[in-house]
């Protein structure tokens, strides 16, 4: 392949990269509760319980909102749906891990969404389970309020 198909094959592979990436932020859209909590190999640590996290992803950024109303995180995200696993990295801009990157893998099946992420500066999981630095988050879609 010659330089100017390399390019011609590159050029589609990111539109149908950029197509794929656009059409996944569409189905991300939208307010997601959690219903199902693991860190470090721990299901349901009790640090968390009674917070009832709500994560609102309006196009590349995301917002945590606790049952009580606080904010303890807000960030953008890139996501990669091409990947198997797909990719995401979250990078926080409020919170304890502000300004650190958490790389991450997910699933998104209808009205489910799961995530398995590495602490800052760890590397990226394989599957999704938790192991030691990493955590797994998992959210069901919240009905859209009739407008």
């Amino acid at each position: 392949m010659g330089l100017p198909e390399k390019k011609k094959a590159m050029s589609n592979w990111n539109e149908t990269s950029r197509d794929a990436i656009e059409e996944e932020l569409e189905r991300l859209r939208g307010t997601w509760k959690q219903i199902a909590y693991e860190r470090d190999g721990v299901t349901e640590p009790l640090d968390e319980q009674g917070w009832e996290p709500i994560t609102t992803f309006t196009g590349e950024e995301f917002v945590v909102t606790l049952a009580d109303g606080s904010i303890p995180i807000k960030g953008t995200y890139r996501i990669d749906p091409t990947r198997n696993p797909k990719t995401v990295d979250w990078m926080d801009t409020i919170g304890e891990d502000a300004g650190k990157t958490l790389l991450a893998i997910y699933a998104l099946e209808d009205d489910r969404l799961i995530f398995c992420a590495a602490y800052p500066g760890l590397e990226r999981p394989t599957e999704f389970r938790t192991r030691p630095g990493q955590v797994l988050r998992v959210f069901r879609r919240e009905a859209e309020e009739s407008k």
